[in-house]
């Protein structure tokens, strides 16, 4: 469980779902993580009433827990396109060796303000267009950042998923910086 949750988010329901495992068991081991505090619980920014697990890798890092990244391109998807994924794939992008792209379900114009939490960060979103999901290219690891765009999507488990509030929600360039700061924490983390 540990494993899984180092690379995605993931709903109690698909964690219960992944290891076919009965919901009381899985709310057992929950709350042993929880208690050491290993995970944390997050609020689905799409539909309120879903809850994700999220690892808390603090206590884990001085044991070197070593996160296998598929090679080839990395998809990030988010609903609009227009903010998360396309940070997420600008700081992918920006790693030795690694390549990203990034689509939405409902695609929209790249968020201005996503372009200056890019340019603080010394990346270059100039260039980045929006993209429907349909006509991404095919990856070899899809990454949700928008709960949303998880939840409207068919499950697939080999998808990894990353609950990531939506800036635009907020709308300050702190709330975009933020997102750009938790989207390269969890890229850092896979180093």
């Amino acid at each position: 469980m540990v494993d899984e949750l180092a690379v995605s988010d993931r709903s109690p329901a698909e964690l219960a779902a992944r290891f076919d495992m009965p919901s009381n068991l899985l709310a057992h081991h929950l709350a042993v993580l929880e208690q050491v505090e290993l995970i944390e619980r997050l609020t689905s920014s799409g539909d309120r009433r879903r809850r994700y697990v999220r690892l808390v890798r603090a206590p884990l890092d001085r044991l070197q827990f070593p996160v296998l990244v598929p090679d080839g391109l990395v998809l990030f998807v988010c609903t609009h396109n227009s903010a998360r994924s396309q940070l997420a794939a600008a700081l992918w992008n920006a790693r030795p060796g690694r390549l990203a792209s990034s689509a939405g379900t409902q695609p929209t114009e790249i968020h201005p303000k996503a372009v200056a939490a890019a340019k603080r960060a010394g990346l270059d979103l100039g260039g980045a267009e929006p993209r429907h999901l349909d006509d991404a290219p095919e990856a070899s690891l899809v990454v949700t950042v928008c709960d949303r765009a998880h939840e409207e999507l068919p499950p697939d488990p080999s998808w990894w998923h990353w609950s990531t509030p939506a800036p635009s929600e907020i709308g300050t360039a702190a709330a975009f910086d933020a997102t750009v700061a938790q989207l390269d924490a969890r890229i850092r983390d896979l180093n």
